[in-house]
């Protein structure tokens, strides 16, 4: 399975189920909770939903409402550093068990995540 047959093969209600299950477990989380304010929680989920649907072959509405990714920069103003990349990485991969995201989805989405998980990173 190639990167863009991603969101064909899960589709725009599987990427909602995913991220909706990490940003529940976002919500409450003692690390990357205090970086959202409780009242964006929403939109940073649907920014992260229409991101990843882009990203992996879907419509670009992500680019069309907000330009470019600018991932790094769109993260400056938070300290991630290996306790927040690490944790980001384990709500996304118990979110992954929760929905039923099974291989060979997986073994495309991992590496990705803890690859830009890693690029995300801004403090020692």
């Amino acid at each position: 399975m190639k990167e863009e047959e991603v969101f064909p093969t899960i589709g725009a209600d599987g990427f909602g189920r995913l991220v909706a299950a990490f940003y529940r477990k976002v919500s409450t989380d003692d690390i990357l909770g205090p970086m959202y304010p409780k009242d964006e929680l929403h939109e940073a989920e649907e920014r992260l939903r229409a991101f990843l649907i882009q990203r992996f072959g879907g419509p670009q509405s992500y680019s069309q409402q907000r330009g470019h990714p600018r991932l790094r920069m769109r993260h400056a103003p938070f300290k991630v550093d290996i306790h927040a990349r690490n944790r980001w990485m384990e709500l996304m991969t118990q979110a992954l068990d929760e929905t039923g995201v099974s291989e060979p989805l997986r073994a495309i989405l991992l590496p990705y995540f803890a690859n830009t998980a890693t690029f995300m990173m801004n403090h020692p």
